[in-house]
């Protein structure tokens, strides 16, 4: 069975001031999945794409330059493509799993996350979601502040979790159930 993955989009904001927080954890990990597979980054007005083969399967990387609020941007791009919902998989950060766990599903709400909310706006909520967990802070009201920053962990450790996640998201694209 091919895979149902056509696209994947990591989610992050553009700026080098957001380049090792929380928050760019899904910039970080499609970077090294066009890295490994020897993809070539092309800017567009609101995003980069890279086209890599996985498996055989030609998959289109995406980068959304809009900031992560309004990350569904993108997703007229991808329709155009002919790409829907359950072809995509968005690569986030997830408060709610402990720093380094990784997961995947398909669908849910965007539980607070403003990335997968706009979205969700543009493609409804059935696309597929690799799930990286980043820990979650004490106090609710340090959510904004704490995805903003880096990561308290070793970038040794940061390194070993954006790999898990490459290894997550290239088995599900060969065995996608």
């Amino acid at each position: 069975m091919s895979s149902p993955i056509k696209a994947i989009i990591g989610l992050g904001n553009l700026g080098s001031q957001y380049a090792y927080t929380r928050h760019n954890i899904g910039f970080r990990i499609i970077d090294a999945l066009a890295e490994k597979y020897a993809g070539i980054w092309q800017s567009q007005p609101k995003f980069e794409k890279s086209t890599v083969t996985i498996d055989g399967e030609a998959i289109l990387l995406i980068k959304p330059q809009t900031y992560m609020n309004n990350s569904g941007e993108v997703i007229p791009y991808l329709k155009k493509q002919g790409i829907k919902a359950e072809n995509i998989l968005v690569v986030h950060d997830e408060l709610e799993k402990p720093f380094g766990k990784v997961s995947t599903k398909q669908g849910g709400s965007a539980r607070g996350h403003n990335g997968l909310k706009s979205i969700i706006e543009y493609i409804g909520p059935d696309f597929y979601r690799a799930r990286i967990g980043i820990g979650r802070p004490e106090n609710r009201e340090d959510v904004p502040r704490y995805v903003l920053e880096n990561f308290a962990q070793s970038q040794e450790d940061v390194e070993q979790c954006i790999q898990r996640s490459v290894a997550l998201i290239e088995n599900f694209i060969i065995h996608p159930e």
